[in-house]
């Protein structure tokens, strides 16, 4: 059975994410090159990422106008990405082409609230309401406008998935219980979000900063 655990590779280092994922390649299913890593390496250390024969996720987050954004998924097909991310706040328009402009074999997802957002961060910036009934705004508009999933916090998914039972359910910011919380506001631990609907969990700092990744990948694992 293939793992739903993605791990984030957030350094700029390609030699450094080789040999994390070296590591760790038969306790994870799949690899999330974030933009640390993607402007320090580009379409070179994608392509040399692949070689480990595991998922790319390419979480760029893109938010543009529909045809910069659109035009900037189609530059990503060489790439063969499995995921790649796009903010729900760009609008309709703009999710409809970057679906349109992915590849047959890539999943589009819209990320709706950052999980380093808390309710604080979210009356800064004018969003009204909690970050439940934003991300609930959010992935209906996701749905409606032919996208395959979202991106959310673990505390959220449950409640994303009764209104999109088909979607496909990214929770990142997983947290092992009693591991440091770091930037992390709306965090839950593996277990959780599995029960709670998520279809791929993406995790990072506590396997990539442990001393042991091996050790952290195989013990997160066998959590769920």
């Amino acid at each position: 059975m293939t793992s739903i655990i993605y791990i984030a590779i957030d350094t700029p280092s390609l030699p450094r994410a080789q040999e994390l994922v070296q590591k760790v390649r038969n306790h994870v299913g799949g690899i999330k090159l974030g933009l640390e890593f993607f402007c320090a390496n580009g379409h070179h250390g994608v392509h040399e990422m692949r070689k480990f024969g595991l998922p790319i996720f390419l979480d760029l987050k893109l938010h543009d106008i529909p045809n910069t954004v659109a035009k900037a998924v189609q530059s990503l097909h060489a790439l063969e990405p499995s995921i790649i991310t796009v903010h729900a706040a760009g609008g309709r328009a703009m999710l409809e082409d970057a679906k349109a402009a992915a590849g047959v074999h890539t999943k589009v997802v819209a990320v709706t609230t950052l999980t380093s957002l808390d309710q604080t961060d979210l009356d800064e910036t004018g969003v009204h309401g909690t970050a439940q009934e934003q991300v609930d705004r959010l992935t209906l508009l996701s749905k409606e406008a032919g996208l395959d999933g979202i991106v959310c916090s673990g505390n959220e998914v449950a409640r994303a998935r009764k209104l999109w039972p088909a979607g496909f359910f990214v929770v990142p910011g997983v947290r092992p219980s009693g591991a440091s919380m770091g930037d992390q506001k709306r965090a839950v631990t593996p277990r959780e979000a599995l029960d709670a609907g998520a279809s791929l969990l993406v995790i990072g700092r506590p396997i990539t900063q442990s001393p042991e990744p091996d050790q952290a990948a195989r013990e997160i694992e066998a959590t769920l």
